[in-house]
């Protein structure tokens, strides 16, 4: 693991973004199997009124849109992504994130590298509604479940490209990624998203490496402001963590998650400019 120190850069100060990451499903009412209903709506049970989860279990909460449906059941009928069938599918995303997922424009997220399910599993919150944004919806509306996997295998077959960190604000970073703030309640960083920024595919924490630190400072301040992308625990845990940073913190953690990148087996470590 290396960091690339951009010597002279100003702190970013518009955003950077630490995603990338989340999960939001719930559990997909089985409409085939619920009993009938009585004829007269009957208070709930008490054992029911006491575990609110089994009466979700079985109906949709009242109010709540049918597309949020678990993400976990859609995408567990598809088959593994499949990165050549991704590719000709990934075309239109190049447009914003660059051909090999390396976008040129901070404002959009770096998609090389990044795991499989967990860009399918975004691909499918901005089409249920889950994660809010206009672009992405009409972009994510008229894939398939299995689209949603092959252009998350693509990108995933793909490697970011290493981006640099302002070096005044990589001490402050660093501390807060590896070591967190517990006088503040702040988890280290890397605790869910490695030390080197690669995440964790198979719960789905998503990888930070090399990105853009406009993004990952945008993303945070939206956590900060209480934005999630989803209803479910999984999805509460980046705003409950980012409401304890301040504008100082986001900045310098967005930096040193820019400059953050594994080196080359051949290449030696080097935090110099």
């Amino acid at each position: 693991m290396s960091f690339r120190l951009a010597g002279t850069r100003p702190a970013v100060v518009n955003a950077v973004a630490l995603v990338l990451a989340l999960s939001a499903g719930v559990v997909l009412a089985q409409n085939t199997k619920a009993p009938a209903a009585p004829k007269a709506a009957a208070p709930a049970s008490a054992s029911t009124a006491a575990n609110p989860a089994v009466a979700s279990s079985s109906a949709p909460a009242a109010g709540a849109p049918a597309a949020a449906a678990a993400d976990d059941h859609v995408m567990a009928a598809t088959k593994p992504g499949d990165a050549t069938a991704g590719q000709a599918k990934a075309a239109a995303c190049g447009a914003c994130h660059g051909m090999d997922g390396n976008s040129s424009d901070a404002q959009y997220p770096k998609l090389a590298g990044q795991h499989e399910m967990y860009i399918a599993h975004q691909l499918h919150n901005f089409k249920s509604g889950a994660r809010q944004n206009p672009v992405m919806l009409g972009m994510a509306t008229p894939l398939a479940d299995q689209d949603m996997r092959d252009i998350g295998a693509y990108f995933a077959s793909k490697r970011s490209l290493p981006g640099v960190a302002d070096q005044a604000l990589v001490d402050r970073g660093q501390k807060l990624y590896r070591q967190g703030d517990p006088e503040r309640g702040i988890p280290a960083c890397m605790a869910c998203h490695a030390i080197d920024g690669r995440g964790n595919p198979g719960a789905m924490y998503p990888q930070l490496t090399s990105q853009h630190a406009q993004y990952v400072e945008a993303k945070l301040k939206d956590f900060h402001d209480g934005v999630s992308w989803g209803s479910e625990p999984h999805a509460q845990i980046m705003p409950t963590i980012a409401k304890k940073l301040d504008q100082q913190d986001i900045a310098a953690l967005a930096s040193y998650i820019e400059g953050l990148h594994v080196a080359d087996n051949n290449a030696s470590v080097s935090a110099s400019p």
